[in-house]
């Protein structure tokens, strides 16, 4: 999606037939814009030719197969880069094509778990929570494997050398927390949760509940934002326990949820929009594209039935747009005949169901 957005050209191999109603939709609905697909079983003797030859007018190839699949579906990289010495494969998992875990299932939350970002997200007297999927299958895993991609794309037009691009969820995941690990490493970041500045640990860095159980967000980590934040509050700086201070945090924290608890969200975010703060009310899915500074940039689009991020970031010169939707396999046909495939072809893919 991203890379359509962008304004790749962008064609998408889908399954025959679809594996579920979660999983098996995703292609054909807001995820799946601004990609043409084709549906293939590529179980099926002649599939693999299809993809051969997308690969072969096309810069770059992306699988999601566990590692040795795409081998034995005759399209791994060694078979496609013969076909194209200039093409960058990507590879995406969550362990990566190597090492002990590398054939084994696992989801964001496992591969979190192993790059010990896990491990420090959540309340200090609860288990860990999964930051939804966002950290490794998209933060750690699509975010990195893009950078690569173009990375690597470059390299392939200076040189006309392709390669492989080998994206781990669980590394990218880990190399988002390169900060916190040089904290830890000079002796700033305590490897428990809610213990550190960023955490939620720090008064000064975490969410109130308010007086309607909605909650504010507050970031008030330098000093001239934490004197508006105590002077908006009604408190003199000098008086209030400090959150600079770890012994005196407990009281911090007290105070501050003692005092936002009088006055709702949306209140307490009047009284600080105009301030330097950092404090901002804290929005659900559905209310975040009404707010005023996204309603003004068109941070929000609307595709297909779902309200989703618009293209970014953006562009001065070449800004991205979001694509159409495509029904998995609406292009079969036309991507067939635009890469050559005669009418005997077609029925032979047909007679080995290879396509529908």
């Amino acid at each position: 999606m991203l890379l359509a957005d962008l304004g790749a050209e962008v064609v998408r191999v889908d399954k025959l037939a679809a594996n579920g109603p979660l999983f098996g939709g995703l292609p054909a609905g807001p995820l799946g814009r601004g990609r043409r697909s084709i549906a293939l079983d590529l179980r099926r003797p002649g599939a693999a030719e299809v993809v051969l030859r997308l690969a072969a007018r096309s810069d770059a190839l992306i699988e999601g197969f566990r590692p040795g699949v795409a081998e034995r579906l005759g399209v791994g990289p060694e078979v496609v880069l013969g076909r194209n010495p200039a093409l960058v494969y990507g590879r995406m998992t969550g362990w990566g094509q190597s090492g002990p875990l590398a054939p084994t299932a696992g989801h964001d939350i496992t591969y979190l778990a192993v790059s010990g970002v896990l491990h420090g997200i959540g309340a200090a007297d609860r288990p860990p929570v999964p930051p939804v999927n966002y950290v490794a299958d998209f933060g750690g895993g699509s975010m990195f494997l893009a950078a690569g991609m173009l990375a690597a794309l470059l390299h392939a037009r200076a040189t006309g050398v392709g390669q492989v691009v080998d994206a781990a969820m669980t590394e990218g995941a880990a190399y988002l927390a390169s900060m916190t690990r040089t904290f830890l490493a000079q002796g700033g970041w305590k490897d428990e949760r809610a213990a550190n500045m960023l955490d939620g640990g720090a008064p000064n860095y975490c969410c109130y509940e308010c007086a309607d159980g909605r909650f504010v967000a507050v970031g008030a980590l330098e000093p001239q934002f934490w004197a508006a934040l105590v002077g908006a509050l009604g408190f003199d700086v000098a008086a209030t326990p400090s959150p600079y201070d770890p012994a005196q945090w407990d009281a911090c924290r007290s105070l501050l949820t003692a005092t936002f608890a009088t006055k709702s969200r949306d209140e307490w975010a009047a009284i600080f929009e105009p301030l330097d703060a950092c404090v901002a009310p804290v929005l659900t899915l559905q209310e975040a594209p009404s707010h005023p500074h996204n309603r003004a940039r068109g941070s929000f689009t609307t595709v297909g039935d779902a309200t989703l991020a618009a293209p970014a970031p953006r562009f001065s010169v070449t800004p991205g747009a979001t694509g159409q939707l495509t029904d998995v396999g609406a292009e079969t046909m036309p991507l067939l005949d635009e890469l050559g495939f005669t009418s005997a072809e077609v029925d032979e893919l047909r007679a080995t169901a290879a396509i529908a």
